[in-house]
């Protein structure tokens, strides 16, 4: 039993900005977890939520592939699932279209833990929580600053 995770958004965001807050530490924990996070292929790097059953509340994650500002991939590990997450940014007329997969889940374990996963991605993590994250850093980003 397999399933894979897909998730397409658009933001009226040029790219760059989606990419800050895709790499950004400060606002990852904003729109996803607490996390040691480094754009750097090879780092080795934690979230942090709340336990749950079955679940440490920790994710182990390694940075595979970091191609400013278009791709981004690295591992997401529990103890229930070994799996890679890909972020893909593509400009389009309306700002940026965000593509999210979330591969590997196997076994029966896995892939329910996938559905739950998939949830959070294409409701709360990728609709809100992202989005809210982009407008609040794109808007102190373009804020005047005192002279």
């Amino acid at each position: 039993m397999k399933r894979n995770l897909r998730v397409e958004v658009v933001y009226p965001y040029p790219p760059q900005t989606v990419w800050r807050a895709l790499t950004d530490p400060r606002a990852i924990s904003e729109w996803l977890m607490k996390n040691d996070f480094e754009p750097r292929v090879g780092h080795r790097f934690q979230f942090h939520t709340d336990p749950a059953p079955g679940f440490t509340g920790i994710v182990d994650c390694e940075v595979l592939v970091v191609d400013e500002p278009h791709r981004l991939v690295y591992t997401w590990k529990s103890s229930a699932i070994d799996t890679r997450v890909a972020f893909t940014l593509e400009a389009v007329p309306a700002g940026t279209r965000l593509v999210l997969e979330h591969t590997g889940f196997s076994g029966l374990k896995a892939v329910l833990v996938s559905f739950i996963l998939g949830s959070g991605w294409n409701s709360k993590i990728l609709r809100e929580a992202l989005p809210a994250a982009i407008a609040k850093h794109e808007s102190a980003a373009s804020a005047p600053r005192p002279e």
